[in-house]
């Protein structure tokens, strides 16, 4: 699902929503959680699941192209933890 595809789906469950409204509403929510992972902060959904950041340390790479090693820095990556209602309603669709 697309973020364009969650707002139409918004508008239409809810039909006192206008398509603009859904688009702020979901813009709202994904800039606030961007700004609370680019603090640092965990996020946690209770029943959907858990974002937090997960430190990469420093390694050396290789460039494929022309094979020679590169330096990649250390870094903090998003990382998602799906809820244990998340799992289970995923595993029963299956």
């Amino acid at each position: 699902m697309t973020k364009s595809e969650l707002i139409a789906r918004l508008a239409e469950r809810f039909p006192q929503l206008v398509a603009k409204d859904a688009d702020l509403a979901v813009k709202v929510i994904l800039d606030a959680m961007t700004a609370a992972l680019a603090r640092g902060d965990r996020i946690e959904i209770r029943g959907f699941g858990s974002f937090s950041l997960n430190h990469r340390p420093p390694r050396v790479g290789r460039n494929p192209k022309s094979g020679e090693r590169v330096e990649v820095p250390a870094k903090y990556v998003p990382h998602f933890k799906a809820g244990k209602e998340l799992r289970e309603r995923v595993d029963q669709q299956q």
